[in-house]
């Protein structure tokens, strides 16, 4: 039953289009092919759970997460639209946002329409110093989801409410366009102010590309068994007679 399972799952992530496409996929996940799977997947997590390759991990992970947190605050430099929601849940005002490329100020400004492409800095009426945030919070805890009684009961725009904190009593709210834009703009704000980003997609992203990053350093380590533990260090030479001394 559970290969059942598995077969009808495996060949649903790959998104057929047809019921046709649907069955070719099962028929080519015969038993024999699900326990191939089964035992490369085994071998490749025994493999990444070995001491060298978790060290290894260890090693290379703060320059993954310094790429992922180039590339949040490459998206903030280039900007977001945003739509400015009443208590009527009336989605028919814009404005942009985006970060000055040295990563000091935060501009911003009502538009008329939706933008085509990015918004010029001298276009956008408003600016934030980062130096001023004091916080970013999200969801329930964001001063425009407590304020309106009607989008606090959607649970669609909660999941997409943030806002950043500034001065006494001052805040600049947003509700993201998607989950993707949410997760960006979070994690490029926490990082401007030297937070952890603890988005799900950073999570992902840095799953994604540690993989990729072990997979290519291990290339040349292929059907090789890595040691667990280091080998022996020889004893020294009896003497040093080969050395040279160039000077």
């Amino acid at each position: 039953m559970q290969v059942v399972k598995e077969q009808v799952m495996r060949a649903l992530t790959t998104k057929p289009s047809s019921l046709d496409q649907f069955k070719s996929k099962l028929q080519n996940l015969s038993y024999t092919e699900i326990l191939k799977i089964r035992q490369s997947e085994r071998m490749n997590q025994e493999d990444f759970q070995s001491r060298p390759i978790l060290e290894l991990k260890e090693k290379i992970q703060p320059e993954i997460l310094e790429l992922i947190k180039q590339q949040r605050l490459n998206r903030l430099v280039e900007g977001t639209c945003f739509r400015k929601l009443n208590s009527r849940r009336r989605q028919d005002k814009f404005w942009y946002c985006r970060l000055s490329p040295n990563h000091k100020v935060l501009h911003y400004g009502d538009l008329e329409e939706s933008p085509q492409g990015e918004v010029p800095h001298d276009s956008l009426q408003d600016k934030l110093p980062v130096a001023d945030i004091k916080a970013v919070v999200t969801g329930k805890d964001c001063p425009h989801m407590k304020e309106k009684g009607a989008l606090k009961q959607n649970k669609e725009v909660l999941e997409l409410a943030f806002s950043i904190l500034y001065d006494s009593n001052c805040q600049l709210n947003f509700i993201a366009p998607d989950k993707h834009e949410y997760c960006i703009w979070t994690d490029g704000l926490n990082a401007l102010l030297g937070k952890d980003m603890l988005s799900e997609l950073t999570r992902n992203d840095l799953d994604t590309l540690l993989s990729m990053e072990i997979k290519l350093r291990l290339l040349d380590l292929e059907n090789i068994q890595i040691p667990d533990a280091p080998p022996p260090i020889p004893k020294e030479p009896s003497n040093y007679d080969f050395v040279y001394d160039c000077n």
